[in-house]
């Protein structure tokens, strides 16, 4: 009997440089596949933000049909949990509390008593924690919703919020009657005396932290609202203030300061709100903002800083570029 000729053997298996050689091209690939993947996901988060933000500007132009003015803040805020949890609703609730309604919140906002009932105090709390998806940016690095790292708050569980109202471009003065400065790298004065650098308590924008007492229009937005940055992103991991979203010294921010500016510590230093009371988006190179009619851009970081504070005022008269 003749032995079968070897060459006619069927092959059991690859050899040993075979498998290296396909393991090294399958690495190929993943290597190549991998920074598409991540890029195709960024895209999808920054889509899902600025829809976010998109729901958020109808709001407020529903509230606004409605009420007849701009969802506002308060008018009586002292900035500490002992003292602003007893203020009567109306009074300190911020413009996210008012727009609740209008982004198919009303039936949680009706059962806690927000925005009427006393502000803050431990039944509304119970509808502080509710985790509402418009709030929050899928790029934002939050982690869980327990602001136990701000000052005065004692481990008061609230839900987060990755957007803020636009406070305009002036900033260096607290405001609060004694006009007691601080510092920061970025101060701007607004030409009128009266507004100075008040913009924590009398910001030149659409929103600032005690803007119940102002009643602001469309009409009022004389530099077009198609002009004028109305909301945009910021994240608690990056800002201490940022965040609670029934706290009104925790939902604006302003342009005086650029987008996505970067002072030292880190997210260790997030309690440096001089420099960091603004707007700051972990998507990469630049921000979402929503503007006063309503539409959405993504703002590049590099913005220049007279454009980007132009474009946060409602009646500056500024030239404006937002490229």
């Amino acid at each position: 009997m003749s032995r079968p000729n070897a060459s006619r053997r069927s092959r059991q298996g690859f050899t040993l440089i075979e498998l290296l050689v396909g393991i090294a091209i399958i690495a190929i690939l993943i290597g190549l596949l991998l920074p598409a993947v991540q890029k195709v996901r960024e895209a999808a988060a920054r889509m899902k933000c600025q829809n976010n933000l998109k729901q958020i500007g109808i709001a407020i132009h529903a509230f606004h049909d409605a009420e007849g003015r701009i969802p506002y803040n308060g008018t009586t805020l002292n900035y500490s949990w002992a003292s602003d949890q007893n203020v009567v609703g109306p009074q300190a609730w911020t413009w996210v509390a008012r727009i609740l309604p209008y982004i198919e919140q009303g039936t949680m906002a009706s059962a806690y008593s927000i925005p009427t009932g006393t502000t803050l105090n431990a039944y509304n709390l119970g509808g502080l924690k509710v985790k509402i998806n418009t709030f929050r940016c899928p790029t934002a690095p939050e982690v869980g919703d327990t602001a136990s790292d701000w000052p005065n708050w004692s481990g008061i569980e609230m839900s987060l919020i990755n957007y803020k109202g636009v406070s305009g471009s002036n900033w260096g003065t607290n405001g609060l009657g004694s006009a007691i400065n601080f510092t920061s790298a970025y101060p701007n004065t607004d030409p009128d005396p009266t507004y100075g650098s008040k913009g924590l308590d009398m910001g030149n924008g659409m929103f600032y932290r005690a803007d119940g007492s102002r009643k602001l229009t469309i009409s009022g937005i004389t530099d077009g609202t198609s002009n004028t940055l109305m909301v945009g992103e910021d994240s608690h991991t990056w800002n201490q203030h940022c965040g609670g979203w029934g706290f009104a010294n925790y939902v604006n921010g302003t342009c005086a300061i650029p987008l996505n500016y970067q002072d030292t510590g880190g997210t260790a230093n997030k309690g440096n709100w001089p420099n960091r009371y603004s707007f700051y988006s972990y998507h990469t190179g630049g921000g979402n903002f929503a503007l006063a009619d309503g539409s959405v851009r993504f703002i590049s970081a590099n913005i220049t800083l007279a454009n980007y504070r132009a474009a946060a005022t409602i009646r500056g008269g500024e030239a404006l570029g937002l490229d």
